[in-house]
């Protein structure tokens, strides 16, 4: 028989070890804020996120229980190595909107590292741009990316330029693709 009992409720994996009352209250309004509540009845009556055995975690909800962690403490700086690489447009999408509206209310800066130049764009009010492992340009992102000054930055920016037109054209119809 399968157990239908909750390992961790969302707010356990939050708080991680993390005690007390000021930490219970604000685990809960991060949780809210981030979708992460109520959809198990604990004990009390409340409404809790529970994660389950067996439960498949996505790949949006397990990032925001990691946004969630990261900001549990209140930080200055919130590093994300490449946090939407592997989710598919739409919750790349919530969530890089979610990461500016989390910095605005709560006041984080955050080192935002990705491959994804649309991303980059989208979160980023500074850029700096590295080539094997030194950062060969720096500025304010519409400076970058309106008028990039270092070869590589170009090369990158037009590779992604090549790759949004081919997916316009496949949008429309115009590439065509061999099917097997």
């Amino acid at each position: 028989m399968t157990d239908t009992r909750p390992i961790r409720t969302v707010h356990v994996l939050i708080e991680g070890r993390v005690q007390g009352v000021y930490y219970r209250a604000w685990t809960q309004q991060i949780a809210r804020e981030l979708g992460l509540h109520g959809s198990v009845q604990n004990r009390r009556g409340g409404a809790v996120e529970a994660v389950c055995p067996g439960d498949p975690v996505s790949g949006g909800r397990r990032l925001r229980l990691a946004i969630a962690r990261a900001i549990l403490r209140r930080p200055a700086l919130v590093v994300a190595d490449g946090p939407v690489s592997a989710l598919d447009m739409t919750v790349q999408k919530q969530i890089l909107l979610l990461i500016r509206s989390l910095q605005s209310r709560y006041g984080f800066a955050c080192l935002f590292v990705s491959h994804d130049l649309g991303a980059v764009e989208q979160v980023a009010d500074r850029v700096a741009v590295m080539e094997a492992g030194r950062i060969v340009e720096l500025g304010d992102r519409d400076e970058v990316f309106d008028h990039p000054r270092h070869a590589y930055t170009r090369k990158l920016l037009d590779a992604a330029m090549l790759l949004d037109r081919r997916f316009a054209n496949a949008q429309t119809g115009h590439l065509q693709a061999a099917v097997p």
